[in-house]
């Protein structure tokens, strides 16, 4: 059991590094081939941040362990905005822009909802990944459409400039560590989960999730430090996005995939409150201050708190086990 921590602290580790390395090398050799750099920050990037997710949840369902990659799916999302969005507001408050506000968690929150009609049946299916990832698409073509407003690239952030062989190293050394250390995560989370009679799916949601969803903490923090907090809310929004339509659809490409429902509504169901929270705070913000829209510290303990509770919830539904 605990050669199980070990490796488990050991994998985190390594895919927390190994995701920013192989999205610098990705975003470096992008940007050599003329990728403008706001298309780099709204699909390389944003994906990137979601990677440790994507490479655990494929490599949780080609074992077999599908309820491991739900759980991370879900556990990543409330995590992000009871966590890490909570802790960034603490540190510092957060200015939302309008596309933010009005057309990106609006757009979060109806893929929340589609998410459990698909899943209200207690299966997710190949039809059900299927449709996620024709949504995911249909996300992507809202990007591009979005790019087109005159005046949209002039809001660009730099990407490291690299050579190309050491941007292609990066890529190289980051995609190999990831898919290693993404393999040891779930193998040691499956270990300990069945030495503690703990299910898989209470593993993602917890250890694994809160694992995947460092580097998104990370980046919050020190964006929140250095006076840039509100880098935070795009790539929550943009790795829930990528949660759902990706992490949470992967298992049903491999087998169809049975689900504990009451376990469905509470985590769905939490990530659908934590969501429309978000963005019914927005809207409020708006209200008072068009200018800015600023989302402070009371939001901060309020999405924090719900974590908590959340944690506490989970917990005394094990100990009813």
């Amino acid at each position: 059991m605990l050669l199980d921590f070990v490796v488990l602290a050991i994998g985190v580790t390594a895919l927390v590094w190994s995701a920013e390395l192989f999205i610098g090398g990705a975003a470096a050799i992008a940007q050599r081939v003329g990728t403008p750099p706001l298309i780099i920050g709204m699909t390389i990037v944003s994906l990137g941040t979601s990677a440790p997710e994507i490479l655990v949840s494929a490599t949780a369902a080609a074992s077999g362990a599908g309820e491991l990659a739900v759980g991370n799916a879900l556990g990543s999302n409330i995590a992000n905005v009871g966590l890490v969005l909570g802790v960034t507001l603490i540190i510092s408050p957060i200015l939302v822009g309008r596309t933010t506000a009005f057309t990106d968690l609006p757009l979060l929150l109806a893929i929340t909802v589609l998410c459990g009609w698909l899943l209200s049946d207690g299966k997710l299916t190949a039809f059900d990944a299927f449709a996620l990832v024709g949504t995911l698409l249909l996300y992507l073509v809202r990007i591009a459409l979005h790019l087109r407003k005159p005046g949209i690239n002039d809001n660009t952030s730099k990407v490291e400039e690299l050579p190309l062989a050491r941007a292609f190293g990066a890529f190289t050394v980051g995609l190999a560590v990831l898919i290693g250390s993404s393999r040891a995560l779930v193998w040691a989370a499956v270990n300990i989960a069945g030495g503690f009679g703990v299910s898989e799916l209470v593993i993602g949601l917890t250890i694994v999730a809160l694992g995947t969803s460092l580097p998104e903490l990370a980046a919050a923090i020190v964006s929140a430090l250095k006076g840039h907090a509100d880098i935070a809310i795009g790539a929550v929004v943009g790795s829930n996005m990528f949660n759902l339509l990706i992490v949470l659809a992967l298992p049903g490409f491999f087998s169809p995939l049975l689900l504990s429902i009451p376990d469905l509504q509470r985590d769905l169901g939490t990530v659908f409150a934590t969501t429309a929270a978000l963005t019914a705070l927005t809207w409020l913000a708006w209200r008072r201050d068009k200018d800015h829209a600023p989302l402070g510290r009371m939001a901060g303990c309020l999405f924090l708190g719900s974590y908590v509770v959340y944690c506490l919830w989970l917990y005394y539904d094990i100990q009813k086990v």
